[in-house]
Formats: C-alpha cells, structure tokens, sequence
C-alpha cells in the first residue's frame, strides 16, 4: 500500500496542488483539461511501485487556484509557455535531475513544450495523443470546429460547450464546425445522466471540481489549444527522448491523428497504448504496463 501525500507549490503567478506517492525514480503525470490529478489515481497506483508518482493540478484547476481573477488572462488563452514553466518548477522543486514525464491529451502538449524549452529536465517524455491539430492537413478545418465549441461556450454555457467539446475531439468524420453534435454517440442525454443526490461527499466533491474546470478549459484553455504548433525544431533535438502514443481504439479521432503525425514530423513511429484517448483512466493496468516499457525502451 503507497499513502499519497498532497501538498502545494507556489509559482508565479498561482499555487498548484499536487499528489505524490511510490518510489523509485521520479515519474510526473501531466493531465489534459478538465481532467486533473485526481483522473490519474488508479494509474498512479498501478505504476507506484516502480516510480515517485507525482500528479498535480495545473494553473487555474480548481485546487490550483491563480493569484488573481481569471479574467486577468490573455484574451488568446493561457500561453504554453506558462503552463510548461508550471511543470518545470514542480520538477525543479522535487528532482535533482532529469525525470520520467507522461502527458495527456492537452498535458502531453505541455510535456512537449517542456522537452523542447528545458530538455535538462526530461529523461523520457511519453506524450500520449496530444490534440495538436495544427499538424494535420485539415487543420483550419479542425481549428473552425473548436472555435465552434469556444462559440457554444460563450453563447449557452458550459454544459452545451463541453458537449460539443467532447463530440469534435471524439469526432472520426471530417471536421465540421457547422455540424450539430447535439446527439453525438457516447454523449450523456439529460434524461440519463445519473441521480447523484445520494452520491458519497467525494464523488460530489469531484464532480464540482470537473465543472470548475471544465468551464477554465473553455474560457482559457481552449483558445491556446486552437492556435498552438509544437515546436518541431526543438522537440526534433530531443526526438530520442520521445515516445508518441496513439490509443489503440481512438483511430480517427483528432488525437490520435495528431499523433500520427507528430511522430512521423519527428522520424519516430507511434507506441499503441490500450483503450482511447482516456485510456490511462479506463484501463490502469495495462496502460501503466505500457508507460513502463515505453519509458524503459533501450
């Protein structure tokens, strides 16, 4: 049994929760908007004992709270920038040299943008399904089809923007930013979403936390995601230490597309990870079976 410890690390700018537990070396966990730490709990488990396993939430999640309102931000999004800046001061805080990285979805942006402005920090870098649209020839295409769902944020909330959100990032069709998604398979109806008045405090607790951050991803994150190209030049300096994963049942999805072609701009070949995007959440085991020789590869 590995305990979990949570603390908190001030940053420029925001205070930023964390959870660590295990031991061995130093393995960060990068999660993707509106997920947070917490998403990666059965993973960090299934990987705790062979590595530190460090999960945090990132700038603006709702244990890591700014120092100012939100509306301070940029009106183009939260830059990459910061949020990479964010994982290099919580490495610099807990490791004394490079360390194992897995970001997903939107946190294997931020892991790639970490690899590439401070390679020092990062031994191995898995980057599973980063959302990178801008690589794909489609990409205006994809960037009109998310800018649709910043409009449905702005226009009905957050409910129908996460909605949309989650019908496009799941999306195998072409992108279509005048499609109605409202419907979309795998999309929760209102008149089927679970009664969770009898919910134990956790659950509850947990799903609050989603909403806050769900509404962050849209207002904030979002407009980064839409505009931003990794940095091929640099991340091709470090391409040893960089293994792209694609989900083994996402085929055709945005991400896993990215994916594909990220790896193929870098020289590599994508690593099949189990499940989808989510699988790191939806199949713990084998998925932290797959980090693991991944991060491990001679």
């Amino acid at each position: 049994m590995n305990p979990t410890k949570t603390d908190t690390l001030k940053v420029p700018g925001a205070s930023l929760y964390y959870e660590l537990r295990g031991s061995g070396p130093l393995l960060l966990l990068i999660a993707g908007a509106p997920a947070d730490a917490g998403t990666f709990a059965g993973l960090a488990g299934q990987l705790a004992d062979r590595y530190t396993v460090v999960a945090y939430d990132w700038r603006g999640a709702a244990r890591s709270p700014l120092d100012g309102p939100p509306d301070q931000l940029p009106d183009g999004g939260l830059p990459m920038q910061v949020q990479s800046d964010d994982a290099d001061h919580l490495l610099a805080a807990l490791a004394d040299g490079p360390t194992y990285v897995l970001g997903c979805s939107g946190g294997a942006l931020v892991g790639l943008d970490l690899v590439a402005r401070h390679p020092e920090r990062v031994a191995v870098l898995v980057a599973h399904e980063p959302p990178a649209m801008n690589l794909l020839a489609d990409g205006a295409g994809w960037q009109a089809a998310f800018q649709s769902v910043s409009d449905t944020y702005r226009r009905e909330g957050v409910g129908p923007g996460m909605q949309r959100f989650i019908a496009a990032t799941v999306r195998t069709s072409d992108p279509d930013p005048n499609q109605d998604d409202a419907g979309s398979p795998g999309q929760p109806q209102a008149s089927s979403m679970p009664d969770t008045s009898q919910s134990p405090p956790e659950v509850l607790e947990g799903m609050a936390r989603m909403q806050a951050n769900s509404e962050f991803l849209l207002a904030h994150l979002l407009p980064t995601t839409i505009g931003h190209l990794p940095d091929l030049a640099g991340l091709r300096g470090v391409a040893s230490r960089i293994v792209v994963g694609v989900g083994a049942a996402s085929q055709g999805q945005m991400p896993h597309l990215a994916a594909l072609a990220l790896a193929e701009r870098l020289g590599t070949k994508a690593v099949e990870f189990p499940g989808d995007h989510q699988g790191f959440a939806t199949h713990p085991s084998p998925f932290a079976d797959s980090v693991h020789r991944a991060l491990r590869a001679d």
